[in-house]
């Protein structure tokens, strides 16, 4: 008799042997050394940007920020405005193409992302936060360590699953090299932007971002990014942290739409494509007032952690940081969302930290900030178990007050669950809704009247788990699925024999997608005669073609041959 090998429960991989190979495991460490090397030279490039900006050699950027004259903070944000325009311009006149978002290229083009447009785009982005952009530095380095892992990839075939699961290893290790968070870097990579922990992945996950923090050591200083007391447990936090995660997450999912709605909203052509000038002298005028805004927001925070900030100042910043960070974006400027919601975190947390400390007085109100960064951050990512080991890594001394960062974080993360389901970055994917194109009414088709529009299409981006509960559906299981890409044209069609020959690695670990299985098909246009369709039905298996509105165009319905 055949004994089955022992499985651990939580392996994901059942019995089915995922080893991955020895040329993967050596495209891991060099994706991280990469992301490593990237890292450090964002780095160095965003100090030289903050000190030639703000005309400072020494102290932090918060600082030279409000030391500096008015009429500096407007130029400064106006040169940073202008930089971006015009880059973003020559970026859409002379690499046009695919973009360089990170989860877009995961899900939608199986990890693919081109290499010197990205890397152009992680420098601007860099540069503007060094001149005062509110968007996080995470962005770049994220960026640089995809863009590596998605040329490796290419350079040795993998296969799509392989190629997606390495580009988020290197957007992990990127993150992971820049703030030294090596472990939440890599819990990063799989739960927000693999949405997995599936075991046999973490391993690979973490070497790529263990290296990229190493190599960053070279250049970059090996301590907490955040420097915080030691904070010790009081009750008073056990119940504030209670009441305060759902508020956290209501306040999250607001800021969740906020990004979402600016994200949809960024300048295409025209004159709108002067909105990052606009926008940043704006910003700047209002830095004026409050320089705080300016920046990814890391100064503001260690001194809301540190409680250095009033009251009056901690509750301009809840109104003014989500609308800076999302303006920003919203222009079209490349950035970061992972420090600005930190910030966010932060400074409600301490602000409401700080009433609660008028009616139960002992705990220091920055142990607040600290809990509330963490609750924030878990229900922007949707991820909670990443970021308490992110607020670990950042901080190094918040074990005191871990049970109400548990509870909090427990309490924002359920509540942002049930309000909305999309995250900070899976919210454009999440955005994307397989349509229908009409035909026009007045095109004469001989075979309109047989156009059936009952069919079954999604995303090319939709899950591989997703794809075997749509075949599997008790009431509704569909023969065949149909494909279309993030811009609404046709791709192919998937059938269950598709999904079933998919490869173990793919189908096993939940990192396969629509487009990992997808095969192509004939179609049929409107121009096509009745006998040139009927022809085309007749040689099909499955006994239906799809009709587009033009070659390579929408998808407008099926025709299925009469039986």
């Amino acid at each position: 008799m055949k004994t089955m090998p022992f499985i651990q429960p939580n392996d994901s991989s059942g019995y089915v042997a995922l080893n991955f190979s020895p040329r993967f495991w050596l495209l891991v460490v060099i994706t991280g050394i990469g992301a490593g090397l990237g890292a450090s030279l964002l780095m160095a490039l965003l100090a030289v940007v903050q000190h030639w900006s703000y005309s400072y050699s020494s102290g932090d950027f918060q600082r030279a920020a409000e030391l500096v004259s008015p009429w500096r903070h407007i130029w400064i944000m106006a040169a940073a405005g202008m930089l971006a325009t015009v880059v973003i311009w020559l970026l859409k006149h002379y690499w046009p193409g695919k973009d360089s978002d990170i989860s877009n290229a995961i899900w939608f083009r199986s990890g693919y992302l081109p290499f010197i447009r990205t890397g152009i785009q992680a420098a601007l982005s860099m540069t503007i936060v060094g001149m005062g952009a509110s968007l996080g530095r995470e962005g770049a380095p994220k960026q640089v360590g995809a863009a590596v892992a998605s040329v490796l990839s290419r350079w040795t075939k993998l296969e799509p699953a392989e190629r997606r699961f390495l580009v988020a290893c290197g957007a992990g290790a990127g993150m992971g090299a820049v703030y030294n968070v090596p472990l939440g870097g890599a819990l990063f990579a799989l739960e927000v932007l693999l949405g997995t922990m599936a075991l046999p992945l973490i391993i690979p996950a973490i070497t790529a971002s263990f290296v990229a923090t190493a190599v960053s050591w070279l250049t970059l200083p090996n301590h907490a990014t955040y420097l915080v007391p030691h904070y010790t447990f009081m009750a008073g936090q056990l119940v504030w942290a209670l009441a305060f995660g759902p508020l956290a997450g209501i306040v999250s999912v607001l800021f969740i739409r906020l990004v979402i709605w600016a994200d949809g909203h960024k300048p295409q052509r025209g004159w709108t494509m002067m909105a990052p000038l606009l926008m940043f002298t704006l910003l700047g005028c209002v830095a004026i007032a409050f320089p705080q805004l300016l920046g990814n927001g890391k100064d503001v925070t260690e001194l809301t952690f540190t409680n250095k900030l009033g009251l009056p100042l901690l509750l301009a910043l809840i109104f003014l940081k989500p609308l800076a960070t999302s303006g920003c974006l919203g222009s079209g400027a490349p950035g970061g969302l992972f420090t600005p919601s930190i910030t966010i975190g932060a400074v409600f947390g301490g602000f409401f930290g700080h009433l609660w400390s008028l009616v139960w007085p002992g705990a220091t109100p920055g142990s607040y900030a600290v809990i509330g960064a963490g609750a924030v951050l878990a229900a922007t990512t949707q991820a909670p178990v990443s970021s308490i080991v992110l607020l670990l890594e950042l901080t190094h001394h918040t074990l005191g007050i871990f049970v109400p960062i548990l509870l909090a974080v427990a309490g924002a993360a359920i509540t942002a669950r049930l309000l909305d389901r999309r995250s900070l970055y899976s919210g454009p994917v999440d955005n994307i809704r397989p349509a229908i194109k009409r035909l026009p009414d007045n095109l004469e088709i001989s075979f309109q009247a047989s156009i059936r529009s009952n069919i079954e299409v999604i995303s090319i981006s939709t899950n591989y788990r997703t794809i075997v509960e749509r075949f599997l559906d008790s009431n509704h299981a569909p023969k065949i699925l149909y494909v279309v890409d993030e811009k609404g044209a046709f791709v192919g069609r998937i059938l269950m024999p598709d999904v079933v020959a998919c490869r173990p690695l793919a189908r096993v670990l939940d990192i396969g997608a629509a487009a990992d299985v997808v095969t192509p098909v004939r179609c049929l246009l409107p121009e096509m005669m009745q006998d040139q369709v009927q022809r085309q039905l007749d040689c099909e298996p499955t006994g239906e073609l799809p009709v587009l509105n033009a070659p390579g165009g929408h998808l407008c319905g099926v025709v299925r041959r009469n039986v």
